[in-house]
């Protein structure tokens, strides 16, 4: 198989992630977070422009939590052109495991990326980073109509010297439509390392989308 092959399975399937359009108009929501017995309650905004406001939680910790997970929100629904962000970069097709699944090798890719495919979805991210690796794991995805999320996921973090994992992290998140837009309404995070487990949960409600701005 070609290059060009791989570059188009991963082009398809890139392009079939559900991202936000531009007229986006950002949303407010109430957020809740649980931390194993402790729980803290405060306000979230994404803004059009994609930048995250996090207001009312008294604990500076748990706010930057809130405003890192945002960040990731923020980063998975941002919507960019395949060209801009992967045009420099050299596909080759890897292997295809027994679920089907069919690497993809990336050559350029300033953080050491490979991939994982499925049909027309993205189901493997492996990163080198320094003295961190970390491969992602898609268990489930939602179809939205407008592309596909990852709705339960697995990440898995270890030592690129020795191979040990250091770490092990299980996501479940919930969407729910709000207006025409898809929006995270509720992720729980369960966190293995050294040993011990331990659980986050991150719920919003009263999400609303934020009014366009009158000329």
């Amino acid at each position: 198989m070609t290059q060009t092959t791989a570059r188009d399975l991963f082009k398809a399937a890139y392009e079939n992630r559900y991202t936000w359009d531009a007229n986006f108009p950002g949303y407010s929501a109430d957020v809740q977070i649980n931390q194993g017995d402790e729980v803290y309650n405060g306000k979230i905004r994404i803004n059009r422009d994609l930048s995250v406001d996090v207001e009312g939680i008294e604990d500076e910790t748990v706010t930057e939590s809130v405003y890192t997970q945002l960040r990731d929100i923020v980063t998975h629904r941002k919507r960019s052109q395949f060209e801009q962000a992967h045009g420099k970069n050299e596909f080759t097709l890897g292997a295809s495991d027994e679920s089907g699944a069919t690497e993809i090798l990336v050559k350029g890719d300033s953080m050491g990326s490979n991939y994982k495919i499925r049909g027309t979805e993205i189901c493997q991210v492996s990163r080198v980073m320094g003295r961190m690796a970390f491969v992602i794991d898609t268990q489930e995805s939602l179809d939205t109509g407008n592309g596909y999320v990852s709705s339960r996921y697995d990440v898995v973090f270890r030592n690129p010297q020795t191979q040990e994992i250091t770490r092990t992290m299980k996501f479940k998140d919930t969407f729910e439509p709000v207006g025409s837009y898809h929006i995270m309404t509720n992720e729980a995070i369960e966190i293995y390392e050294n040993g011990t487990r331990t659980t986050t949960g991150f719920s919003f409600s009263n999400v609303k989308l934020l009014e366009p701005a009158t000329v």
